[in-house]
């Protein structure tokens, strides 16, 4: 069985349009908010295949409400927001003052630190997914619909020794972090099989 590729909101406009029919309860105001700063901040950024880097965001978004039937709305706000301390000039004190700290204790369960002067960015990174066991559910089905968003089109990455490498971490550490998170374990174990051609 083919997994499931979301990539049907390509701009917030048409994202904002079905947030509005699946989850009716959740503020769009403040999800427009979350855009506008994940705008300023990432700017031209692009994905690794070229995609413009909100085009991510967005999918991530996507996997949590129209694929996991997410309608926490910290939640969602930290889906837009999930990389703006790591991967821009954006700070976590600038997300607490304007979405909170639960939003802002969310964004940062997913940050990969920094690599200091002395540490191996392998170690880092180890570290990091290792630690994600220990994460709160909330933030654990955050990484794995940001996880979800970078692995569904795995072919499409440049770097054939990544699409490698990334399928065994996604395997080694995310699927086991699926376990027990219903609608996650099955869409993962479905694009595993997609996938074992990577093996």
């Amino acid at each position: 069985m083919k997994s499931i590729v979301f990539d049907g909101w390509h701009d917030w406009e048409a994202a904002r349009a079905q947030l509005a029919v699946l989850a009716p309860s959740i503020s769009l105001a403040r999800l427009d908010a979350a855009v506008d700063m994940a705008r300023s901040f990432h700017g031209d950024q692009k994905r690794p295949a070229g995609e413009p880097y909100m085009e991510h965001l967005l999918e991530a978004l996507e996997i949590l409400v129209s694929g996991a039937g997410v309608h926490d709305e910290d939640v969602l706000v930290a889906a837009v927001l999930h990389d703006i301390v790591e991967d821009t000039a954006c700070t976590s004190n600038e997300v607490e003052a304007r979405f909170g700290e639960r939003v802002a204790g969310l964004v940062a369960w997913v940050t990969k630190p920094a690599t200091g002067p002395d540490e191996h960015a392998a170690e880092v990174r180890d570290r990091y997914l290792l630690g994600l066991h220990s994460a709160p559910r909330d933030a654990v089905i955050l990484k794995l619909a940001d996880r979800l968003s970078n692995v569904q089109r795995l072919d499409t990455h440049p770097r054939p020794a990544k699409r490698r490498s990334y399928y065994r971490e996604t395997c080694e550490h995310f699927l086991p972090l699926s376990e027990g998170v219903p609608w996650f374990e099955e869409a993962f174990g479905t694009w595993r099989e997609s996938y074992r051609h990577l093996e």
